[in-house]
C-alpha cells in the first residue's frame, strides 16, 4: 500500500508533463485544438487514462490519453508533427534528469541508507520518466515513436504506416500481455538497458 501511495504521484507527473508537452509544442506551432479541448493544462485528470494508468501501476508500461493534434494547422506538417511527437518523451527525459539530480544532491546515504520517503519517490521518479520516454518512442501505433517513423518514412513507403496504425494497438497489448502471462517482458528487454544507462548518467553513478 505504501509503494503504491509513494507510485502514484510520480506516475501523475511523468503522465501529465508528457502530455502538456506535446499540446504546448502544438499550440506554440499553430495548433490550438489541444487547448481548445482542455488539454493545455497540468491537471492529471484532464489527461489520465483509466486503463492506461492502472496498467502502469500492474505492469509498469501504460499511457494516458492522447492529446489531439491537428497538422492542418501547421506551417510544415511533418516537420512540426516530428516535433509534437518528440515533445512528451523529451520531457520525461527532463523530469528524469532532475530526478537524478536531486538525487545526486541528496547523497548516497540518505537516498538509499534510509526510509524517507522522498528520495524513494525520485528513484520511481527517474525510472518511471525514464521508461515512459524510452516506451514511447517504440515505432508502434498508438506511441510516439509510430508518428516519428510516420514523418521519416519515405512518401512510398507510407503504407507501411498506415497497416502499423491498423494493428499496432492490437499487437503492442498482445506483447504486453504475453508478458504478464509469461513474466518476461519483451519491452523490458529493450527499455531496460536505456533505463539502466541513463539512471547511472542523471545521478553520476549512483544507481551503479
Amino acid at each position: 500500500m505504501v509503494d503504491m501511495l509513494l507510485l502514484a504521484p510520480p506516475i501523475l507527473v511523468a503522465l501529465t508533463f508528457h502530455e502538456y508537452a506535446h499540446g504546448y509544442v502544438a499550440f506554440k506551432l499553430g495548433d490550438p485544438t489541444a487547448k481548445m479541448a482542455g488539454r493545455l493544462t497540468l491537471n492529471p485528470l484532464s489527461h489520465l487514462d483509466p486503463i492506461g494508468t492502472i496498467m502502469l501501476f500492474v505492469v509498469h508500461f501504460g499511457w494516458a490519453k492522447p492529446v489531439p493534434v491537428d497538422p492542418r494547422y501547421f506551417r510544415n506538417p511533418n516537420k512540426d508533427m516530428l516535433w509534437v511527437a518528440m515533445a512528451g518523451p523529451a520531457a520525461n527525459m527532463v523530469l528524469a534528469f532532475i530526478s537524478g539530480i536531486l538525487l545526486s544532491v541528496m547523497g548516497r546515504g540518505v537516498a538509499f541508507g534510509s526510509n524517507h520517503f522522498l528520495p524513494i519517490m525520485l528513484q520511481y521518479s527517474l525510472f518511471i520518466n525514464l521508461a515512459l520516454a524510452v516506451f514511447n518512442m517504440l515505432p508502434i501505433p498508438p506511441l510516439d515513436g509510430s508518428k516519428v517513423l510516420r514523418v521519416l518514412l519515405p512518401y512510398q513507403h507510407q503504407h507501411i504506416a498506415d497497416q502499423m496504425e491498423m494493428y499496432g494497438p492490437w499487437v503492442l497489448m498482445g506483447l504486453i500481455m504475453m508478458g504478464m502471462v509469461t513474466g518476461r517482458s519483451i519491452f523490458w528487454s529493450f527499455i531496460g538497458p536505456f533505463v539502466k544507462f541513463f539512471s547511472e548518467l542523471f545521478t553520476f553513478g549512483l544507481m551503479s
